[in-house]
């Protein structure tokens, strides 16, 4: 008997960790995601974030590629910052803010073509669906 308890309590952390119950699921891999704004302010650089099968993450900010991953399930978000190829350009600052700021949102909502990934310090970063 308690090794029943054990081998369905270990089955149920598996699926609690599905990665298809993470934002892929409800949306987020529909679209390349465009970002708009940040912290409500609109930004003048593109910078683009896609989520892939498997938890992978995968985007372009104004200078660079990046990849990564996201593994917690809707509605959280931890993007996890694996590469970022290391060319220059004049852009850098935007790239770093932006690529600082998608690793400490927490929080991601998708609504259709919108999606917004916001924290609990108040930050928001608001994107459209391409």
């Amino acid at each position: 008997m308690k090794f029943g308890f054990l081998a369905m309590t270990a089955l149920l952390g598996l699926v609690a960790c599905d990665p298809s119950e993470t934002v892929t699921k409800y949306g987020g891999m529909d679209y390349d995601w465009q970002l708009t704004e940040v912290d409500g302010a609109p930004v003048n650089y593109s910078a683009v974030v896609a989520f892939g099968p498997h938890g992978s993450v995968n985007g372009m900010g104004p200078c660079n590629g990046f990849s990564g991953s996201q593994n917690k399930p809707y509605p959280w978000i931890a993007i996890q910052i694996h590469f970022v190829e290391e060319l220059y350009c004049s852009g850098i600052d935007n790239e770093e803010a932006f690529l600082a700021s998608l690793v400490e949102m927490t929080v991601v909502e998708v609504s259709g073509d919108s999606l917004v990934m916001s924290n609990d310090a108040g930050r928001e970063m608001a994107f459209k669906g391409h």
